[in-house]
């Protein structure tokens, strides 16, 4: 039996870090991954496509994107297409899954405990959803499957054995530790939550399938599960992503002009196109005068191109200049002596030095 998995895709996000033609366009080649994604489907003949939850963003979504993937799934027709709800795309009166008229292929978990789907004869597919944005309980608790055979879970949730701290920026959702599968009497459990692909003794974490955010790499997408007739599982993954957000880390330690930051991100760049995330980093001296318009200049090629300085640094020699009889120096002496944070008083230091040089940069970007 194969099972086609994929999760966290995520229609309609906001890409808040972006220009809004960017995000229009990266919420586009969402909906070009999920048509990727059925079209494995097809070429694999595979039994079922599942998806773990967080398919869409329930706060954002709009009527195209409901009748964008009703028409998706019924293409698919009659292949089985079973869906978990997440805590970004929870079961509730106004979401997708319980206004938009589903094609028959399409089964749809509707409770927050797990019920049964018979994908096939010997083969059970244990579901449930996600009924609010947050509190939901963890679906195996005093759960055992009653059926024989192959017996998979498809559910959204944070598996917490593997990470005693959540990554960054998630919030644990329906926690459960990986002992509770087996425990469960699930062979097998096809999860949505963690953007990171995992592919665990037990159960498969697929990823999301489009990047959404900078340095989403690895390969995420979906996961082919080919189940034996003994259980031995064998999967098989697809990147689906046509888009790659990039973090590219530049060496500008030296610089003495603008053409040399320049010159060092054009070689770093290595002919990229796309979208990128620029982190200048090191000592540059302080003949340096950058301004967006140059950034901009040099990654023209680009569609999109973001740019952090946080780790830039300006070679000035500040012991030295607080020791002259100046008025520069005497300014030195008193950021020096304020109380403030370490990065507040570099940017201070390098704005007033570069205020007292007659210069209108004041600040590197």
């Amino acid at each position: 039996m194969k099972v086609l998995h994929f999760a966290d895709l995520h229609l309609d996000t906001a890409f808040g870090w972006a220009p809004a033609a960017v995000a229009s366009g990266q919420r586009q080649a969402i909906r070009a991954a999920l048509r990727r994604i059925c079209e494995v489907a097809r070429v694999e003949h595979v039994d079922a496509l599942t998806c773990g939850g967080d398919l869409y963003e329930q706060e954002r979504y709009t009527a195209d994107t409901a009748e964008f993937l009703v028409a998706t799934f019924a293409d698919l027709h009659p292949l089985p297409v079973l869906l978990a709800p997440g805590n970004h795309d929870w079961l509730g009166p106004s979401s997708i899954y319980a206004t938009a008229r589903w094609s028959p292929n399409v089964y749809l978990f509707t409770d927050d405990h797990l019920e049964t789907f018979e994908l096939a004869p010997g083969l059970t597919v244990w579901g449930a959803a996600h009924r609010a944005p947050a509190n939901t309980d963890d679906f195996l608790r005093n759960f055992r499957a009653r059926t024989g055979g192959l017996n998979l879970g498809l559910f959204h949730a944070s598996e917490r054995s593997g990470f005693p701290q959540q990554p960054a920026g998630k919030e644990p959702h329906a926690a459960f530790s990986a002992y509770e599968i087996s425990a469960a009497g699930l062979t097998h459990a096809l999860l949505g939550h963690y953007h990171a692909p995992i592919d665990g003794p037990d159960y498969t974490y697929p990823g999301n399938p489009e990047p959404l955010s900078f340095g989403e790499s690895g390969d995420r997408g979906a996961v082919l599960l080919d189940f034996a007739e003994d259980a031995t599982l064998t999967r098989r993954r697809f990147r689906v992503a046509q888009s790659a957000l990039e973090v590219i880390d530049v060496d500008v330690s030296g610089s003495a002009s603008s053409q040399d930051v320049s010159d060092l991100i054009t070689s770093a760049l290595g002919g990229r196109k796309g979208i990128v995330r620029l982190c200048l980093k090191g000592e540059v001296q302080p003949t340096v005068s950058l301004d967006l318009a140059t950034l901009r200049y040099v990654t023209r090629d680009l569609e999109y191109a973001q740019f952090d300085t946080q780790g830039m640094r300006t070679a000035y020699d500040f012991d030295a200049i607080r020791d002259e009889k100046t008025v520069r120096g005497q300014f030195v002496r008193d950021v020096t002596a304020a109380s403030m944070e370490e990065g507040e008083r570099q940017r201070v230091l390098v704005t007033g030095l570069r205020a007292l040089a007659g210069r209108d940069d004041l600040e590197l970007i």
